[in-house]
């Protein structure tokens, strides 16, 4: 990825007035993409930061620089936790851990949970961690099938099935029942074990699954090329 304002590189020429107005933007986005997701306004992310459109946009161009260096902590944490769900000798452990961990992540922060949802192609670095994401739990499950816990008809498009049907429980019932995704994960969790009734209706394929990966991207305002808010 080309060194932006959002890169170490670019902010090592940053003066000191520079540096408290990028550092204010990124707890403003910060606040403001938890509680309403990454296609709020960027111009209430410049009020809450109290700079201007302008200040804004010269540190982060697009909104998907802005993304990137909001939550680039936080996606590195998502990455190790599928590396140490991957190390786990109990194949059914290893994947359930990691499916709430994502959900309960999703839970506490509504931006981190748009991007498990969402294709980027403009983004290199946000690509990167929806495949190793979607890769982490496509390998755990297909070793809890060969382990014989996990019902053999299941796909990776189901469990991303999950992961939409958690995001919505989880902005509906943010505010009056906050733990409600609780309760939707381990009704998922249990219909993936061996000998629930079945079969199944016709997955989605990958190809359909992508599609709205990126449909999703695009209808909150991560698409390839953007030029304002």
């Amino acid at each position: 990825m080309a060194a932006t304002e959002s890169t170490p590189t670019a902010k090592r020429g940053l003066r000191a007035d520079a540096l408290r107005n990028r550092q204010r933007i990124l707890e403003a986005a910060r606040q403001i993409f938890q509680e309403r997701g990454v296609d709020a306004p960027l111009d209430e992310v410049a009020e809450r930061a109290g700079v201007g459109a302008g200040t804004l946009y010269r540190h982060f161009p697009t909104r998907i620089a802005l993304v990137e260096a909001v939550f680039e902590e936080e996606l590195a944490k998502v990455a190790a936790i599928g590396e140490e769900a991957s190390r786990c000798e109990d194949p059914w452990v290893g994947l359930s851990t990691y499916f709430e961990r994502l959900c309960g992540a999703m839970a506490a922060d509504r931006g981190l949970g748009d991007l498990f949802l969402l294709r980027m192609p403009a983004s290199d670095e946000l690509e990167g961690v929806c495949d190793s994401q979607s890769r982490a739990l496509a390998d755990l499950l297909l070793r809890a099938q060969e382990a014989g816990v996990v019902r053999d008809d299941l796909v990776p498009e189901d469990l991303f099935l999950f992961l939409v049907a958690n995001g919505a429980v989880t902005q509906m019932t943010r505010c009056a029942a906050p733990h409600a995704w609780r309760r939707l994960v381990a009704l998922l969790l249990d219909a993936c074990r061996p000998g629930s009734n079945g079969p199944l209706p016709a997955a989605p394929t990958p190809l359909q699954t992508e599609r709205v990966k990126r449909e999703h991207a695009e209808a909150k305002g991560l698409r390839p090329v953007e030029s304002s808010s």
